[in-house]
């Protein structure tokens, strides 16, 4: 196992996309402290405002109120890998956005162009910020095509859809498998659907199946792009 947090890296952006249960918040958290960058779940941020737009009342599934209220709330996003931290005004959400009503809701909130263009705003600054005095791993789904397009390193994570969401199920406390599978291809449907930013493997984005791998094994491949890179 290499690590390499010495290793000068400013400036660094790596961008790992892929679908739900791939492994890219692990990965992502693992490489940045491997390599010593910041991280930023950009995933995080659609949830949080998602969980915003519900306790506000909002009809997630009314793209047009949806797109009015984008900018009220205050979303923000720590970038240290060890403890990521993501408040909407100044609340911590770090669980609340993992409740099943924001599960079911972040889709339709996160396919509303006015929403991305908000949070796209917000991921690019915190990127400039992070490279102005060393590097960031970026995850998401439309890193490398649309918020990083000029990352140093870009990677499109993937694996097996039974392995996806036995992952899955496992964190969210021993969920039925088989129910969050087809959950996770209904999103993955979507994602890949909707006109703006949809889920795509990046131009030059290098494909890793994690399926076969263990965390630590995946952590070693996209270091050894970044390395390969440098």
């Amino acid at each position: 196992m290499s690590t390499s947090p010495d290793r000068p890296h400013t400036g660094l952006v790596v961008a790992i996309d892929g679908p739900s249960g791939s492994g890219k918040s692990s990965t992502s958290r693992g490489v940045a402290v491997r390599l010593g960058l910041r991280y930023l779940d950009t995933g995080a941020m659609f949830r949080a405002i998602t969980w915003w737009m519900l306790r506000a009342g909002v009809d997630v599934h009314d793209a047009a109120t949806v797109a009015a209220r984008a900018d009220e709330a205050k979303i923000e996003s720590g970038t240290d890998p060890l403890a990521p931290t993501i408040t909407v005004d100044g609340e911590d959400v770090a669980l609340a956005i993992r409740a099943e009503d924001v599960n079911a809701a972040v889709s339709p909130v996160s396919a509303v162009p006015e929403v991305r263009a908000r949070l796209l705003e917000l991921q690019r600054e915190t990127i400039r910020e992070a490279t102005a005095d060393g590097g960031i791993v970026v995850e998401g789904r439309d890193i490398g095509s649309v918020v990083a397009p000029d990352a140093q390193v870009k990677v499109y994570l993937t694996a097996d859809p039974a392995a996806r969401a036995a992952r899955r199920a496992a964190e969210e406390g021993g969920s039925d498998v088989a129910a969050t599978e087809q959950s996770l291809l209904a999103r993955d449907k979507i994602d890949s659907g909707r006109t703006t930013a949809p889920l795509v493997r990046a131009d030059g984005a290098a494909h890793l199946d994690t399926t076969a791998y263990t965390l630590d094994e995946v952590i070693d491949q996209v270091v050894a792009l970044v390395d390969s890179a440098a």
